[in-house]
């Protein structure tokens, strides 16, 4: 059973995506994809669970081939798209060598997918709003508390929120109805 902590902004955070992001760049040079730090732990001032979400973007399937092929090298766990188009994701081992950062959800993107969209535009959001980030912060931290132990409700929780930030955004509602069926408890 893993438990769900919510924890005040760090900036280690920060340090270790650039530990990881150099050597996704050493990794990946041949093919040179961007590499950005999404997620909660990305925004300065924000609440998050202490695990960094990363997304490597490349510009096509045959990008994304090569940087599937060449993580495995290295460890990662190709899981394919978990139900999301134009997005692969990876686990990796904890005793891994190779990895020598904080715990991390890495996923590679083709560029323009609506996934990484998402990642994009609700980072922005929440750099650029004060209130929506203290809110997001606020709502995080009580739903950890009250689905400590179950992932599925916690993200579930969020769902509302994060889609009204995409709204406002401009996200268009067949986009985020997506989104909500992504997040969906089952």
């Amino acid at each position: 059973m893993k438990l769900i902590k919510v924890e005040k902004y760090n900036p280690e955070w920060k340090k270790e995506f650039e530990k990881a992001k150099f050597f996704y760049k050493e990794l990946l040079k041949d093919i040179d994809p961007k590499i950005v730090h999404v997620g909660s732990t990305s925004v300065k001032g924000m609440w998050a669970k202490p695990i960094l979400d990363i997304d490597i973007i490349v510009s096509n399937t045959l990008g994304s081939n090569k940087v599937i092929k060449l993580l495995e090298g290295v460890g990662y766990t190709h899981i394919g798209n978990m139900g999301v188009k134009g997005r692969e994701a990876f686990k990796y081992s904890n005793d891994n060598q190779n990895i020598k950062w904080m715990k991390h959800n890495l996923y590679v993107c083709i560029s323009g997918n609506e996934n990484l969209k998402n990642h994009l535009l609700l980072k922005k959001h929440l750099q650029n709003n004060k209130d929506a980030l203290e809110e997001y912060s606020k709502l995080k931290y009580e739903l950890a508390k009250k689905y400590t132990d179950d992932i599925n409700s916690y993200v579930d929780g969020k769902t509302e929120l994060i889609t009204g930030f995409l709204k406002a955004e401009g996200m268009d509602l067949k986009k985020l109805n997506r989104i909500k069926s992504i997040n969906k408890k089952n």
